[in-house]
């Protein structure tokens, strides 16, 4: 769930001309670029590399890797599991193109001196691009909240959108992980798929749907599979069991 940002908004430098006076960062190619945040929606930082390596070594608190999508069908880099769960929403969400971690710095003005901030990801949708950063709300710091009203204010200057990824709705991501676990699911060798797309059709519990193919087992993983494609719907609210009701696509809360 996102968090408000406006908080931090306070202690920006936003006088006159401040989308000149701030200024971005990003590397491509192995050659780092600048340019004003006024200039930047004329850049080619949609296709930029990530600002920092994700390596981990054994006394770091963090874990830092690497993350398959397949929406873009590549491995997209993590700094901690807070993150790797965001992409695995962002691959589940649907819509997705591409996604750069690390994408850009900003250096930013505040009321006493300069600043600057990377935020974590920039996604690019078929609705539109996200600037997000990544952070549990009970670690940010009231410096984080005027960093992160910073990159608000370079996403909305960019015609972008912006969001602060810092705390899951009860349950959602239990039932997200659990549908992820078969997302690369390719075979339906039993044909299992039609029946239980049509079995669906009126809406009926999992644990039955699973049961009325004959074959419970297999069934429980294409089932999986179908809600992480969205071909079947499951409102992620309640936790995902037995009794959890399977719609088709599109009539579920999801």
């Amino acid at each position: 769930m996102p968090t408000d940002v406006d908080a931090g908004r306070s202690g920006l430098d936003l006088g006159d001309s401040w989308t000149r006076r701030w200024t971005v960062s990003w590397r491509a190619g192995g050659d780092d670029t600048s340019c004003s945040v006024h200039d930047l929606v004329h850049e080619p930082v949609l296709t930029s590399d990530p600002m920092r390596h994700f390596t981990w070594r054994r006394d770091q608190r963090h874990r830092p890797g690497l993350q398959f999508l397949t929406s873009t069908g590549r491995h997209h880099g993590a700094e901690s599991l807070e993150e790797s769960r965001v992409l695995l929403a962002l691959d589940f969400a649907g819509d997705v193109v591409d996604v750069v971690s690390q994408p850009l710095r900003i250096s930013f003005a505040t009321c006493g001196k300069r600043r600057a901030h990377t935020p974590d990801y920039l996604a690019v949708t078929r609705r539109g691009i996200w600037l997000i950063d990544v952070r549990p709300e009970p670690l940010i710091k009231e410096a984080d909240r005027e960093s992160f009203a910073a990159a608000a204010e370079v996403a909305v200057a960019c015609g972008w959108r912006y969001a602060v990824a810092a705390r899951w709705r009860e349950h959602s991501f239990a039932g997200l992980d659990a549908m992820a676990s078969r997302r690369r699911l390719q075979s339906d060798p039993l044909r299992l798929r039609p029946v239980l797309l049509a079995e669906a059709g009126g809406g009926r519990r999992f644990g039955e749907l699973a049961a009325a193919t004959g074959c419970e087992p297999v069934a429980r993983a294409q089932l999986l599979h179908l809600l992480w494609s969205r071909q079947l719907g499951v409102d992620l609210a309640s936790p995902l069991q037995d009794r959890s009701l399977v719609m088709p696509a599109g009539e579920a809360g999801r």
